[in-house]
């Protein structure tokens, strides 16, 4: 399949979503990206597994990335997509694939942009992160990482959405004594025991900080408990994970320093914490002079002002090595792997108009 990256930006979106590219098959449509842009004279275009990259080399002082996913969740009867009354339907119409149509159309047809840019468009972010392909680049290229400021196509509602709230998640293990359940007396309800550890999570009270302006909404939750072996057995171990999404004012350290407040004051005998899962936060960067020219342009196209992202999004792998990060796409966020997944061209459209005068300058 051939791209037609001179086509509008909503009919390059409907044949994206058309070629199917759930995680860990992507590589028609990587390949079908790396031939399209291959097209386009002014970029360099480098290939790392299904990740491909174009840049463009004009000696400009100041360099960007623009970064979208090729990747998918499953479908369920949403592809073949389609155009119908100004909105585009079909799996991945939100995430990201109308994001990604707008890289692509731009890529091609800025020539001489106002500042290099670096575009990535990248595997594997729907699945574990070991898998990512942004991550794998930071790995095998992080010369390809080397930028002033990054814009990630996630979908925004073609809104701002600055930075990102880091998420770490925590295995609590609570100790009990093994006894039949009859002689409930000889033995130590391990689930019983983590009562006072529950009541202190929903006692908690999370708050909302303000990081370059932004607000961030923290929360920390018990997600998943676990206990018990067999129906007439008294529980020796329970294990409550928690999650914590806390504000880009804070170090993992920092952040599991808050963890281990809440749970120990709940005065659990033999409590064990352990971290089993982390995503850094991301700052949004956005009293850097590039972030402010990005909200200028954006601001331009009637969108209103940013805000934060309280998901965890990979501007946070541009967050720890310094780099300035915010999510800018179309498509509502909530519609993201819905079955009736779909965003309107209008959005679309605006996406492209405030990263096209943004780049001209």
């Amino acid at each position: 399949m051939t791209f037609d990256l001179a086509a509008p930006v909503e009919e390059l979106a409907l044949e994206l979503i058309n070629l199917e590219s759930v995680s860990g098959d992507e590589r028609a449509i990587a390949d079908a990206v790396e031939v399209a842009l291959r097209s386009a004279g002014h970029l360099e275009v480098i290939r790392d597994g299904d990740a491909v990259v174009a840049r463009t080399d004009l000696g400009r002082g100041e360099r960007v990335a623009i970064v979208g996913h090729l990747d998918t969740v499953p479908i369920r009867g949403n592809v073949p997509g389609r155009l119908e009354g100004g909105v585009l339907w079909g799996r991945g119409a939100v995430d990201m694939k109308a994001g990604v149509a707008v890289l692509l159309s731009l890529a091609a047809q800025l020539a001489e942009p106002s500042r290099d840019v670096t575009w990535i468009f990248y595997d594997h972010e729907e699945v574990d992160a070991s898998l990512n392909g942004l991550g794998r680049l930071a790995l095998h290229r992080p010369d390809l990482l080397a930028v002033d400021f990054a814009v990630l196509g996630e979908p925004t509602s073609a809104g701002i959405e600055g930075g990102c709230n880091g998420t770490l998640r925590v295995e609590a293990r609570i100790p009990g004594v093994a006894a039949h359940s009859a002689r409930a007396w000889k033995g130590t309800n391990a689930i019983h025991g983590a009562a006072p550890l529950l009541a202190a999570l929903a006692a908690y009270r999370p708050k909302t900080v303000a990081v370059d302006g932004l607000a961030y909404r923290e929360g920390m939750n018990a997600v998943r408990i676990a206990g018990g072996i067999a129906n007439n057995m008294i529980p020796a171990e329970c294990l409550v994970t928690v999650n914590y999404r806390y504000a880009p004012d804070k170090t993992r350290d920092a952040a599991l320093a808050v963890v281990r407040k809440v749970l120990e004051s709940a005065g659990v005998p033999g409590l064990e914490i352990a971290v089993t899962d982390h995503g850094e936060a991301c700052r949004p960067g956005l009293d850097a002079p590039i972030a402010r020219s990005f909200v200028e342009a954006v601001a331009a196209t009637g969108a209103p002002a940013p805000k934060a992202k309280f998901g965890w999004t990979d501007v946070a792998r541009f967050g720890s090595l310094g780099i300035p990060a915010v999510n800018y796409g179309p498509g509502d966020p909530e519609l993201a792997h819905a079955d009736d997944e779909r965003v309107a061209v209008e959005q679309i459209t605006m996406v492209r108009e405030g990263l096209a005068a943004w780049l001209h300058g």
